[in-house]
């Protein structure tokens, strides 16, 4: 795939789970986009620091555990896409708010590696004094299939 595909569908994803309407946000691209072997890494030397490796524990182990920590109706806004080759660069802030009423709006760079059409790997760059403050420290024992 081209570097315009690949950021055309990076943008396409973050359009659908951003949308203004709560009621019309869709996940479901990012899904369908996911392969089976991705891997999510989440960088820095925080609990939260740690490689989800495979579909399964990035939507359930990652995802799932931040589910439930935010209030319903969850997004992050991209607003900058960098592409080269097989590479896409994100620059996101979070539109959160966390089950106990508190604002979680990080700031992220996530850097995607796509092949053939689906996301492979996910580095994902924030504040983590803020995860950890706002959301609290990664469970250890949620972990099922992490490296």
């Amino acid at each position: 795939m081209s570097a315009a595909t690949n950021k055309k569908l990076m943008q396409d994803i973050f359009a659908a789970a951003a949308n203004p309407d709560p009621a019309a946000r869709d996940r479901a691209l990012f899904t369908a986009s996911l392969a089976d072997d991705a891997r999510w890494v989440v960088t820095g030397q925080y609990s939260w620091s740690r490689a989800f490796a495979g579909k399964e524990s990035i939507l359930n182990d990652l995802h799932g555990h931040v589910r439930s920590r935010l209030a319903d109706r969850t997004r992050t806004i991209a607003h900058r896409f960098i592409a080269e080759g097989d590479v896409v660069v994100v620059e996101a802030k979070g539109d959160n708010v966390t089950c106990e009423g508190a604002r979680y709006d990080n700031d992220y760079c996530l850097v995607f590696r796509l092949e053939d059409g689906k996301i492979k790997e996910i580095r994902e760059y924030c504040d983590s004094v803020l995860t950890e403050k706002a959301l609290g420290p990664y469970p250890q024992a949620a972990v099922r299939t992490a490296s």
